[in-house]
């Protein structure tokens, strides 16, 4: 059979189903894989757990920063993996790319169970479990992104909404355990169930063959989201949409990473909210977080990616000119709730816009180059948050600043978020 004919495969499945009904499987897969990797958004639980450990048990002297610390690395080797990962995905497939970074993930949360300092947590949970999570995280967004040409957003959406929703249960799930069995045990046992999760949800992941497409569906540009054209890595970074694309997404990650580091901290400093209550309200955000990408990713899909962008920095701006100028409890949960919930959806309009402006056939390096503006979100985020702490003595100021970044990202997404011109040169 000519694999690159238009014409369907008589004989294809997926998962023991017709594509059509095999293919959401798939996302679900994808939705359990991210599940596990996104497990980092829990850290915050762990941070006492492991000052107390490290001080207690080992007679080390550590601070809350310390431990804060391997979160940074973690995320800043998570985005740094990616881009490199794209063309490795192409040529082994996304079940071994998933099986390799699961693995590695899960050995990061393992190896962590028996450090006996600060500096080796660094190592072991921060460097290896963040390439494990930087080499996983691609493959089952381009899984979805290719199964689901008809309906990208909604499937990138909701494969990466396994990622956002994990804090919430999670960071439940490693409470109860922190205090039923300490720390190190907790970290072993999470780093086992992850290498046997990832591997069982990696078998079926696989990409359609060539020439394959959902039944009726014809690649028509929609709200003037598309190129109707395939660019490779090279000619992606010589389009402004490009440069549009991936400074949008930084802003919007550096607001909701801001967001994510002092979320409890705000509710207790600022608002005056009950320590426990605060705790909660940062699981109640995750969902907001989680369900910020299928709703963002389904509204690129329809209304097309910048207006979904401008709408997102309009949020955003509110959220945060609100929170400046009345700090007060309900202002504070929207707020978060807003700032989270953003944060999640541009982790659903990014990958849904690589794919639609520059086509799949060079879809992970693609977007492994527009990933790494999270990972410079990650790093800048919460350092300037903290500065603005230190040099200001509440965190109120850092809203300012968020606020007149959005309102940057409405005018760059204005301006310049759209598709490559067709005529644009090749190599």
């Amino acid at each position: 059979m000519d694999t690159n004919t238009k014409e369907q495969p008589s004989n294809l499945l997926v998962c023991g189903m017709d594509p059509m009904k095999g293919r959401w499987i798939l996302v679900l897969l994808g939705l359990g894989i991210n599940l596990c990797l996104g497990t980092i958004y829990s850290w915050s639980v762990f941070v006492k757990p492991l000052t107390d450990y490290f001080v207690k048990n080992l007679g080390q002297s550590v601070t809350a920063n310390d431990i804060l610390m391997p979160f940074s690395v973690f995320l800043a080797f998570f985005a740094l993996a990616m881009p490199f990962t794209g063309k490795y995905l192409e040529r082994y497939g996304p079940r071994n790319i998933l099986i390799i970074g699961g693995v590695l993930t899960g050995l990061g949360w393992l190896l962590a169970s028996v450090v006996t300092s600060v500096q080796m947590l660094y190592i072991v949970y921060g460097i290896i479990g963040g390439l494990g999570v930087g080499i996983a995280y691609g493959a089952p967004v381009a899984v979805a992104a290719r199964w689901f040409p008809d309906r990208r957003g909604l499937a990138v959406g909701l494969t990466l909404l396994g990622f956002g929703f994990s804090a919430f249960l999670t960071a439940n799930i490693a409470g109860a355990m922190i205090a039923s069995m300490n720390v190190m045990n907790t970290f072993r046992i999470f780093g086992v169930a992850f290498i046997v999760l990832t591997i069982l949800f990696a078998l079926p992941q696989r990409f359609p063959p060539a020439g394959w497409s959902p039944a009726g569906y014809s690649p028509v540009a929609k709200s003037g989201n598309t190129s109707s054209r395939e660019l490779n890595r090279g000619e992606m970074v010589k389009s402004k949409s490009f440069y549009a694309l991936w400074f949008c997404f930084f802003i919007a990650c550096l607001a909701g990473l801001m967001a994510i580091s002092f979320a409890k901290p705000v509710g207790t400093e600022v608002v005056n909210i009950e320590s426990g209550l605060a705790t909660l309200l940062v699981g109640f955000f995750a969902i907001f977080n989680g369900f910020g990408r299928p709703v963002f990713g389904a509204l690129t899909d329809r209304i097309g990616s910048q207006k979904t962008a401008i709408l997102s920095f309009v949020i955003i701006a509110l959220a945060s000119f609100v929170m400046l100028t009345i700090p007060s409890v309900p202002v504070y949960i929207i707020a978060f709730a807003a700032l989270w919930g953003c944060l999640g959806g541009w982790l659903a309009i990014a990958p849904t816009t690589t794919g639609a402006f520059y086509g799949v056939g060079d879809y992970p390096r693609c977007y492994g180059l527009v990933f790494l503006a999270y990972g410079a979100g990650a790093i800048v985020g919460p350092q300037l948050a903290g500065y603005i702490k230190t040099i200001s003595g509440s965190y109120l100021g850092v809203f300012a600043y968020v606020t007149a970044l959005a309102i940057i990202g409405i005018i760059i997404a204005a301006l310049l978020l759209k598709p490559p011109a067709i005529s644009a040169k090749t190599n």
